[in-house]
């Protein structure tokens, strides 16, 4: 019982923690912001993550379009194999399978590179120089992938509707042409703003993760070890949980 209450009371402590990050960072981003090192940070999480994203959405496409026509192949309705990659990647698979490859590398990296910086006595430098650690690591970070993931998202939609045309014209026979026309036609406005909300979503939890893990690592090297796995795993977990319920709250409005 005693270990219940203990591990409950640490949860919240983290719940706690991780409110108060998101409280300053906002408070922080009132500030001018720093646009090299935003412009920096743009470029070391989302540009040289997009050869996982490329390589992830290509292969998705290509084997849900291979799924789709053998499922759909029992119901002679092989033809709409367009429609069911397009959805599927820009709904749902898209945005939360790349958030769970880049996020993990994402936050992996915020949280070694601050945790680093902790527990070499960097942070506690930056707070005596009378800098904001908030507005120097944190705000920057979170800026970048804000607006970097959807961009990734895109890029994703793009070339998961185009591993599925591969498979189609290659393998199962359906026209190219007739492939994109019908992989575009049942697409609307809510279905690509659903997707990218999401990563948003994801990118702003991943970056006050990452962080948050960071600022408050102990213990050295090993210290730094664990808060990075602790990272990707809390990430993993929370960006499948929030996918969730906010598939259900774009299914309503």
């Amino acid at each position: 019982m005693e270990l219940r209450f203990t591990r409950a009371r640490r949860g919240l402590a983290y719940l706690g923690g991780m409110a108060l990050l998101a409280g300053q960072t906002a408070r922080a981003m009132t500030a001018p912001w720093e646009w090299g090192l935003i412009a920096y940070q743009m470029e070391l999480l989302g540009v040289q993550s997009l050869s996982i994203v490329l390589i992830t959405a290509l292969f998705i496409g290509m084997v849900l379009a291979l799924q789709t026509a053998y499922a759909l192949q029992a119901f002679g309705a092989k033809l709409y194999v367009g429609e069911v990659v397009t959805l599927s990647m820009v709904r749902e698979l898209a945005p939360v399978l790349i958030s769970l490859m880049v996020g993990g590398r994402v936050g992996a990296g915020i949280t070694a590179e601050i945790g680093s910086m902790k527990v070499t006595e960097q942070v506690d430098a930056l707070r005596a120089l009378g800098a904001s650690p908030v507005r120097k690591l944190v705000v920057p970070r979170f800026v970048a992938f804000v607006v970097m993931l959807p961009l990734l998202v895109l890029i994703a939609d793009a070339m998961g509707v185009l591993g599925g045309w591969v498979i189609s014209t290659v393998q199962l026979g359906i026209g190219g042409r007739f492939y994109m026309t019908h992989a575009f036609r049942l697409l609307k406005y809510p279905d690509i703003v659903s997707g990218l909300g999401k990563t948003l979503v994801f990118a702003a939890l991943t970056v006050l993760i990452g962080c948050h893990n960071g600022l408050r690592t102990e213990g050295g090297a090993d210290g730094v070890g664990r808060a990075t796995t602790w990272t990707v795993v809390l990430c993993s977990i929370v960006i499948l949980i929030s996918n969730f319920f906010l598939t259900k709250f774009f299914l309503v409005f």
